[in-house]
């Protein structure tokens, strides 16, 4: 474990049961405590499973300027302009081998699991996918459909995403990372969704690659989430937090289990560990900011 350093230089937060809830709606303490940690000069960036151009609305609410990481850490880039309706510079773009991909998807298949691509800013499904309508609320316009989810695997994918019943993907995940061992890495962004990334992607590797641009030391960072994706950020920085919700193993790995995401569990655990105690503005407790998906 990296020893804790204080005073905290960067940030790194999860998204999806970490920053916000089903609700989708960022807090008003949460907005003040990543507010005054911007104002004291600390680096907050997201890091997510998502496609930057979903997280994008975000970062923008929270007031970002730093690197958003995306798709488990496979992608990076810049914020863009304010107005601009274009998806921030690229900065690192890491995708499968098509011959991987095509292995994933008759393994997933074989294993009665759905795989689907995510490819820069674009979602990939096959025509026939039962889940389209589900797919389309989520990402809108960046939905794309291919009759063959195979033939599309010959070209670049930055991730797979497959999906399963229950948590059929969840009992798979152990199986895959020995299978796939040095030549894909293997996660799990809910009990449902097995995801296959480049070798060595994790948000583990993007938290190493924003400390290193801010040339700032591992044990100054701190960083919260909720799932097995987050495991390998949480053990890479000096101050790990994982929240309530996450699997005992992340939990075990953390150095703090924040309150729960209802309470605004992050924005306590900024206010503790990098503003020194400093409590936000007493606010009405169902205000905040709803960020609309896509």
């Amino acid at each position: 474990m990296i020893e804790p350093v204080l005073p905290i230089r960067l940030i790194a937060l999860d998204i999806d049961g970490t920053l916000v809830g089903e609700n989708l709606v960022i807090g008003e303490r949460t907005l003040a405590a990543v507010g005054e940690a911007s104002r004291r000069g600390i680096a907050v960036s997201l890091v997510t499973g998502r496609m930057a151009t979903s997280a994008m609305p975000f970062a923008e609410a929270l007031g970002l300027k730093g690197p958003l990481v995306a798709q488990q850490g496979a992608l990076i880039r810049a914020m863009p302009a304010p107005g601009s309706t274009r998806p921030g510079r690229l900065l690192y773009h890491r995708p499968l081998t098509p011959a991987i991909t095509v292995e994933i998807v008759r393994w997933c298949r074989e294993r009665q699991l759905t795989p689907h691509f995510n490819y820069l800013e674009w979602m990939v499904v096959a025509s026939d996918e039962s889940r389209l309508d589900e797919y389309r609320l989520f990402v809108g316009d960046r939905l794309r459909t291919v009759p063959d989810i195979a033939a599309r695997a010959l070209r670049p994918v930055t991730k797979v995403v497959a999906i399963g019943e229950g948590e059929h993907s969840l009992e798979l995940l152990d199986e895959a990372r020995a299978h796939f061992a040095g030549r894909a890495s293997v996660t799990l962004s809910h009990p449902r969704f097995l995801e296959f990334l480049a070798p060595g992607v994790s948000k583990g590797l993007a938290i190493r690659w924003l400390a290193r641009r801010l040339r700032v030391p591992l044990g100054q960072c701190m960083a919260a989430g909720d799932q097995y994706n987050d495991l390998e950020m949480i053990v890479e920085v000096g101050h790990g937090v994982a929240m309530p919700s996450a699997p005992a193993a992340v939990k075990a790995a953390a150095r703090f289990v924040a309150p729960p995401v209802a309470e605004e569990g992050v924005a306590q655990m900024i206010e503790r560990i990098a503003l020194g105690g400093w409590r936000a503005p007493a606010t009405d407790a169902s205000a905040g900011v709803l960020v609309e998906r896509r």
